[in-house]
């Protein structure tokens, strides 16, 4: 046992022997899920041979205290992204920054709340932005491209696909692809809500082999403003105990704080891809963790990836409803891959078309699935079908 926490705490790969409490091979419980089954395949070693990377870069480290651009940080964090590409990586760049930009230039102190006044600021200061980009990363030869995507861009499965085959393109020409959210024309029900979310859904679409989210602070804090913090080096699962970790943001010009990252992780974990939060301000962070080093917090993603059309169905999607199943259905779809048949479901919430996304909840109300519904709400709520499959297994993802 020994052994075995040494090398965990060092951050290489290691077996687990058997199913084992987290706490019997020396890790603290926000290190581990209750459980270790399975090999721990990708861990800080592992993430050398990532090729593909989408580096999501924070408002907070994009600004300085006056709100403005801080062109000294731009310049090291594009130093860093140009080396990775000339080292032979493909970089994704998913960039905060244009509403922030945007206040500065228009006078605000705070965030605006009013719509068009954000879609204003975003516009005046999005053209900023990349024009920084864009004569950065000239001075390494490098070509940069601006794509601004809203959430139904990526809905919109044929949209989805034109986008994932731009990126691809772009990344294959050696251009590296500058990605904001369109906020100059997005409304409340197009909107992804934050970039960390936004990062989480390219690196998906793409998929990624990394993402990492470069924020003001060195990862997940325990005991974050008390006398002992520390920084956790390794999440193996998302729970409870991680999620009460995770705060807003104070900050004037940014949306989300570490919650959203949690969330993000989420979405990457299922998909298969790791995730690593750390601080932007550090100089060659992603060197560091891309040679293996331990910098940040890592979230080990599960080891079966889903495959695209699975992770458009989970991730890409606002549900238009939810269906509340029994103890039995819930069984039958997470442990025996079956389809959803009208017994298993107890009731049906919401108004939602046959082919929408709905989310699957158990009866106390936890969502474990998502999946394509083959009939609509009223047909469902009439309970007179037989001898159909509501959600057919295929359309349906366990999350």
């Amino acid at each position: 046992m020994r052994e075995q926490r040494e090398k965990i705490s060092s951050g290489r790969a290691v077996v687990a022997s058997r199913c084992a409490p987290a706490r019997a091979i020396g890790l603290s419980p926000l290190d581990s899920g209750p459980l270790l089954c399975y090999e721990l395949a990708v861990h800080r070693e592992s993430l050398r041979s990532a090729s593909r990377i989408v580096v999501k870069l924070g408002t907070g480290v994009l600004t300085d205290g006056g709100k403005q651009p801080d062109l000294v940080q731009f310049e090291q964090l594009v130093a860093q992204a140009a080396a990775q590409r000339k080292s032979g990586k493909e970089m994704v760049l998913v960039t905060s920054g244009a509403v922030g930009a945007g206040m500065g230039a228009l006078g605000y102190e705070k965030r605006p709340g009013n719509l068009a006044e954000l879609q204003a600021c975003a516009a005046v200061g999005q053209s900023r932005l990349m024009t920084t980009y864009e004569k950065l990363f000239a001075k390494y030869g490098l070509n940069v491209a601006q794509v601004l995507l809203t959430h139904d861009d990526l809905q919109h499965h044929e949209r989805h696909l034109n986008a994932r085959n731009t990126l691809v393109t772009l990344l294959g020409r050696g251009v590296v692809p500058i990605i904001n959210e369109n906020d100059a024309v997005s409304f409340t029900e197009l909107k992804f809500g934050d970039n960390d979310r936004l990062a989480a859904l390219v690196a998906c679409l793409l998929p990624a082999d990394l993402l990492v989210v470069l924020t003001t602070v060195d990862g997940v804090i325990e005991n974050f403003g008390k006398a002992n913090p520390r920084t956790i080096a390794t999440i193996e699962q998302v729970d409870g105990r991680i999620e009460q970790l995770a705060g807003g943001t104070d900050s004037a010009t940014a949306v989300g704080g570490m919650s959203s990252k949690i969330e993000a992780a989420k979405i990457v974990a299922r998909s298969g891809i790791p995730l690593v939060v750390a601080s932007g301000k550090r100089k060659n962070v992603l060197a560091a963790i891309l040679s293996g080093q331990e910098e940040g917090t890592l979230f080990v993603p599960q080891p079966t990836k889903l495959k695209g059309r699975k992770r458009w169905i989970a991730f890409f999607h606002h549900p238009k409803g939810a269906l509340f199943v029994d103890e039995g259905a819930k069984k039958a779809l997470r442990e025996r891959g079956k389809s959803l048949l009208p017994p298993g479901i107890a009731r049906c919430e919401g108004e939602f078309a046959a082919g929408e996304v709905v989310r699957i909840c158990d009866l106390d109300g936890t969502e474990f699935a998502r999946g394509l519904a083959d009939f609509g709400s009223p047909e469902i709520q009439a309970r007179q079908l037989e001898r159909v499959e509501v959600v057919h297994r295929d359309n349906l993802v366990i999350l």
